[in-house]
């Protein structure tokens, strides 16, 4: 239920664009309130032109912004005086209504204005608000929601029937508002809510107030048993649901990435369950989006998959859903050739959305967080079917129209202000011991590139502080923390699942996991030349073959990077069961290279050499045993190793993860089983 959420203590100290700000971010705040990306809001006022002259400008939502998260900087003012001449208008063009508006903002660096400006301008209020909320679509979008509204508001309000927004919409709004002087709200067909007030605060709680009264009658007439038809599935068990998905979602990701690689959310809440194991879910998701805000992230319709939960049968749902997403695929093809203007292009025939009885909803996006908007609207979707077919039927747009809003330029314009993609966007890696020096680098470096990642360390605590740091800087759900032993092969399995239920599969493997022992050869215990093969062979043995088993499930390729060492091939003094586990671990990468190409699985190696900032080997006794093995104190270590060096340098953590970069980008898409020194220049190491 809708929460007035007006605090007086803070409003009362914010004004003009201030005040709006924080009214938007409330709406905004409230997703059943105001989806993600959608609605907008404005407000009129008397603002000084580069003149020193009073001019009327109208501070409106620019587009693409956020109403939960957006500032001043997302709000574009427009001189009212130019705007208002255009009513007398019987019609105007997106583009010239584009184009005019344009000219009307008092600064060229503001960002262009929703397409929704007219709506804003043409009504005679100083504060106005449009949103979406799913207890007013819902009456929106049932069939008999007009009487349903006349029951709710009587004469207070005004129904507008759905034609997509510019300027005949706005021109009709303007029009209908001011033939009813009991209008306190606008319903729109398909569509939302307008509400206006002479305050900021008027605004905002006439739209909760309008808000309310609906849920309150809908929520009268819900029968929770009887909700979309009633139950007709039951949910799964957890650890049974999980095991499905990890095998499932390597090989959804693989298929609906056709087009553009993406990255899988799961969400599996109880309400989001209430519909997918409805008797009419089926049907009812096939009859449209909820709100036209929601076609560039949801698409039309979700792909619905129908299958035998009784019997557990993962095989047969992986080819059910091999044969739904390629079925969709190819309807989505034929829907964009029915409804294609001349210059349009199709953008993505996967579904963005797709729901399993028993499993839930597996989101589509370029982003995890992308993948969470998506779902994010689909549950608004949910919300609103519940609502309509609580009051009647659940109406949607015609196909053409979802068409024209789907595929408009002004809506496609948003996504274009989203940043740039860089080289491992849309890309998973799971880097092992991510926590050390070399890992943390690996991270950052691939992070800053836009891939997402899994930071495995058997330091928990401290791969939860890269998590926090990398989270902070690049975006919420760019990476996951988890504990891995590289030598339990369970722990290494439950790494995989988690990261695939996160994520939704892999991508790039940073095989980096480490320690280092040194004794003369006849000192070399059997422990430890054991540990030294259970983390450096073994270990790493377990890490790629399951790494590798994911990325054949994706079919989209990948690429492995095995951190080596020096001594991988060079016979290091002191070093016997390191160099000899080293040494074993470059020829695995080179053995699972021989076997990947067919996979266009890549596994290279880089062999660093006396990285000694940040690791916490070289903080170990492996320090004084490498100093003594060189006859020289520790604290001189370094100087040693740089001189040793024919470049005379020293080897740093963002040396190796740039390599790893090189290795992991399309620069190496044509290279395997390769062998990268990176080391300053040992000549004893030179390959021969």
């Amino acid at each position: 239920m809708a929460q007035n959420l007006w605090d007086d203590s803070k409003a009362k100290n914010k004004k003009g664009l201030e005040q709006l700000v924080y009214r938007s971010n409330l709406l905004g705040t409230d997703r059943s309130v105001c989806n993600w990306g959608g609605g907008n809001t404005s407000m009129k006022t008397l603002e000084k032109d580069f003149k020193g002259n009073d001019i009327n400008v109208m501070w409106v939502k620019g587009s693409g912004s956020d109403l939960a998260t957006m500032n001043a900087s997302n709000f574009t003012g427009l001189r009212l005086e130019d705007i208002k001449p255009l009513i007398k208008l019987d019609d105007m063009s997106d583009e010239d209504m584009t184009a005019y508006l344009q000219h009307c903002m008092i600064d060229a660096n503001h960002p262009k204005s929703s397409i929704e400006t007219l709506l804003h301008a043409f009504l005679p209020y100083k504060h106005v608000d449009h949103t979406h909320p799913d207890a007013i679509i819902s009456i929106c979008c049932a069939s008999n929601g007009k009487e349903v509204a006349d029951e709710i508001f009587g004469n207070r309000y005004v129904w507008v029937p759905y034609i997509r927004p510019g300027f005949k919409l706005s021109k009709m709004i303007a029009e209908a508002v001011e033939g009813n002087p009991n209008a306190e709200l606008v319903l729109m067909e398909k569509h939302g809510l307008v509400t206006w007030g002479e305050t900021a605060e008027e605004s905002y709680n006439k739209t909760i107030e309008v808000i309310s009264e609906a849920e309150r009658y809908i929520e009268d007439l819900v029968d929770e048993e009887t909700l979309f038809g009633g139950k007709k599935y039951d949910v799964l068990p957890n650890e049974q649901k999980e095991e499905i998905l990890m095998e499932l979602l390597p090989v959804i990701r693989g298929l609906v990435s056709e087009d553009e690689r993406a990255i899988l959310y799961v969400n599996d809440e109880d309400h989001v369950m209430q519909f997918v194991n409805s008797k009419d879910a089926g049907e009812l998701s096939q009859i449209g989006a909820a709100c036209p805000d929601h076609l560039v992230h949801t698409k039309r319709t979700p792909l619905f998959v129908e299958w035998d939960i009784e019997g557990r049968n993962v095989e047969a749902l992986k080819k059910k859903v091999v044969d739904g997403v390629q079925a969709y695929r190819k309807e989505y093809k034929q829907y964009f050739d029915r409804n294609k203007d001349e210059d349009d292009q199709l953008i993505n025939a996967s579904p963005r959305v797709i729901l399993i009885p028993g499993i839930g909803m597996i989101a589509v996006g370029k982003s995890r967080t992308m993948a969470v908007n998506s779902a994010g609207l689909y549950e608004r979707a949910i919300a609103v079917m519940r609502g309509s077919t609580t009051l009647g039927t659940f109406t949607s747009l015609s196909e053409n129209e979802a068409y024209n809003v789907e595929y408009w330029p002004l809506e496609l314009y948003k996504l274009t202000l989203a940043p740039p993609e860089a080289e491992f966007s849309r890309k998973v890696a799971l880097i092992t011991g991510g926590a050390g020096g070399i890992g943390s680098a690996c991270v950052e470096r691939l992070a800053k590139e836009g891939a997402h990642v899994v930071i495995a360390d058997l330091n928990e605590e401290g791969a939860k502080k890269v998590a926090n740091s990398m989270n902070e800087k690049y975006g919420a759900y760019t990476c996951l923390p988890l504990k891995m032993d590289v030598t339990k092969e369970r722990e290494v399995k439950e790494a995989y699942k988690q990261a695939i239920l996160y994520f939704g599969g892999i991508d790039i493997i940073v095989n980096n996991a480490g320690l280092a022992t040194s004794s003369p050869f006849v000192e070399t215990t059997l422990d430890e030349w054991q540990l030294n093969m259970d983390v450096l062979t073994t270990g790493y043995f377990l890490v790629a073959k399951e790494g590798f088993k994911v990325m054949q499930q994706q079919e989209l390729g990948g690429s492995q990077v095995f951190i080596g060492s020096k001594n991988s091939i060079y016979a290091g003094k002191n070093a016997s069961a390191y160099s000899t586990a080293k040494a074993a671990e470059v020829h695995l990468a080179r053995c699972i290279a021989a076997e990947g190409g067919e996979y266009g699985i890549r596994v290279n190696s880089v062999l660093p050499d006396a990285v000694l900032q940040g690791s916490a080997i070289w903080d170990s006794n492996w320090r004084k045993e490498r100093a003594s093995a060189y006859g020289i104190h520790p604290d001189e270590l370094e100087d040693h190793y740089k001189k040793r060096t024919t470049l005379l340098v020293n080897i740093y953590p963002e040396d190796i993860a740039e390599a790893v970069a090189f290795f992991a980008s399309t620069k190496a898409s044509k290279s395997t089983g390769n062998m990268l020194a990176v080391d300053g220049g040992v000549p004893a190491a030179f390959t021969r």
